[in-house]
């Protein structure tokens, strides 16, 4: 018996022993894997500042929101552009380094470009079929607004044919439920955006509440009803916000995350201070000419490649908001734990 027990206690003492022998070592090693934890976060945060600084981030920098109408073959309005324009338009973008976001990504801060690219939103106003028509095979007809992205896309690896279309009852020409579901379903399916653009296109600029809410209502229900999309973002006829703009918002049936106007200026980036969620402005595409040559796309195209500080330039990390360190007053403090200066 007392054999058995002083073997017993050898075996107690030996697990004892083992286990004070892996104690320590044990402690060590959670120590040392917490600091190389800790230091493994500086060293890539130390990275992520100096990849930016390479690139000349700045993620505070202004946006060009483009505004589009009809693409045909002889514009009757300035709000038109042929074909070949609207070419030229996209390969200049393409050669200054832009990349299309939706203007969901946009107002959502979720601008997943390329280090050392600006993204430009394309937007597209009125549903008009020159915009999008499908053939009899269910694809786009040659010298749409769609087809010619995806030309230009295809011509330029890396270039994404992004787009807003923002929505009237007019549904790209089409009457019938059925078409009218086939071509929003084919905008849902190839990743580009549906937007609002109230039902009716009327100024919105002074009506009652229950009159703008029907408006876009009624429209978002008729999206949502052929598509199952929900739009998140609106543009308002001729730019005018109603006499509350947080109408154009929120309201019965829809929740919008963006109200994008008409006018004249590149837009602040979504984490700025600057940024002003009811009321972004766009820009209309057209050469330096007449009354809007200080207002057009080619003169604010022009003045953001003269001037690359306000420019909006990626890092290339969706998960942060990289930016020289002057400019750190300008950030919202929504995004300070995005915040990435250098």
């Amino acid at each position: 018996m007392r054999l058995r027990i002083l073997s017993g206690l050898g075996v107690l003492a030996a697990a004892a022993f083992l286990t004070g022998c892996d104690s320590q070592p044990s402690t060590v090693k959670l120590t040392d894997t917490k600091s190389d934890a800790v230091a493994k976060l500086k060293a890539a945060r130390a990275a992520k500042i100096k990849a930016a600084a390479k690139v000349k981030a700045n993620e505070l920098g202004q946006i060009p929101v483009l505004m589009f109408h009809r693409i045909v073959p002889k514009p009757a309005t300035t709000d038109d552009r042929s074909p070949q324009q609207f070419r030229e338009d996209l390969e200049r973008l393409v050669r200054e380094d832009y990349v299309p976001i939706t203007a969901a990504q946009m107002v959502s801060g979720k601008i997943d470009i390329p280090a050392g690219k600006h993204p430009v939103v394309l937007t597209f106003d009125d549903s008009s079929p020159s915009q999008l028509t499908l053939n009899e095979v269910g694809v786009p007809q040659k010298d749409t607004a769609v087809a010619i992205l995806k030309e230009v896309a295809a011509a330029h690896p890396g270039w994404r044919p992004a787009a807003t279309f923002y929505v009237t009852r007019d549904m790209f020409g089409k009457t019938i439920p059925e078409e009218q579901a086939q071509t929003l379903g084919w905008l849902k399916d190839n990743g580009f955006e549906i937007g609002n653009h109230t039902r009716d296109h009327l100024n919105l600029r002074g009506r009652p509440q229950k009159d703008v809410e029907e408006q876009i209502g009624s429209i978002a229900k008729q999206i949502n009803t052929l598509s199952g999309v929900n739009p998140t973002t609106i543009a308002l006829p001729y730019g005018n916000q109603p006499r509350n703009k947080e109408w154009a918002l929120h309201g019965k049936f829809y929740n919008h995350q963006g109200a994008f106007l008409a006018g004249y200026t590149p837009a602040p980036a979504p984490f700025s201070k600057a940024f002003d969620p009811a009321g972004i402005p766009r820009i209309k595409v057209m050469e330096k000419k007449g009354d809007c040559a200080q207002f057009c796309s080619a003169a604010w195209l022009d003045w953001l490649k003269n001037n690359p500080d306000m420019r909006y330039t990626s890092d290339g990390d969706v998960g942060t908001v990289a930016y020289p360190k002057f400019k750190t007053p300008y950030l919202r403090k929504s995004f300070a734990t995005w915040s990435l200066p250098y």
